[in-house]
């Protein structure tokens, strides 16, 4: 398999799961209140969003390099 044919797949595939995995969340503990001996945290849950076009642009390039690929062979 040549690299371009290799590297369209990997496109493809990244796009395909960008598109059903919209992004990623995880957790940090954060001091709210340190009063002396008293001291209190929180559990907060961000999220790092990843936008549909990401996975729309990975997607349309990997079918362009596939195409480019089948047409020079």
């Amino acid at each position: 398999m040549k690299t371009t044919t290799f590297l369209a797949i990997i496109l493809i595939a990244i796009g395909i799961v960008a598109f059903g995995y919209q992004g990623t969340s995880y957790t940090t503990r954060e001091k709210v209140v340190d009063i002396g001996p008293l001291e209190m945290t929180a559990d907060k849950t961000r999220t790092i969003p990843l936008p549909p076009i990401a996975g729309a642009i990975a997607l349309a390039g990997g079918i362009v390099l596939l195409v480019m690929a089948r047409k020079k062979a």
